[in-house]
């Protein structure tokens, strides 16, 4: 089963910008249709954004037009670059495949946007 290990995570104000990154483990994460997902305290864990392999996107509508999602299947890493975050923002992100099912969820990085 694939594993993800996911960092970039931390402390950053309102406005500021975070660029996450999720390393794959194996040899066919180019093949995968993945995601970041993200879960709030309290709040059940919801799909930010995807990337198939193709490179269509998809935003929820809470981060379209601040997130994006890019990926080296070279380097077999997937990127989330945020920007004009907001307090909202605030969870833990993993990124996974589509869907999460085949894969597995790693401990995620902590985005805590804050004054």
């Amino acid at each position: 089963q694939v594993q993800f290990v996911e960092s970039g995570g931390g402390l950053v104000q309102p406005g500021g910008s975070l660029r996450l990154s999720c390393a794959a483990s194996g040899n066919i994460f180019r093949i995968y249709f993945m995601a970041w997902y993200r879960q709030a305290p309290g709040k059940q864990r919801e799909l930010v954004a995807s990337i198939t392999s193709a490179g269509s996107l998809n935003y929820a509508d809470s981060v379209k037009g601040r997130f994006t999602i890019s990926r080296d299947n070279a380097k077999s890493t997937l990127y989330l670059q945020m920007n004009s975050l907001k307090p909202e923002d605030t969870a833990v992100y993993y990124c996974n495949v589509i869907p999460s099912r085949l894969g597995s969820w790693g401990q995620g990085t902590q985005v805590t946007v804050s004054s």
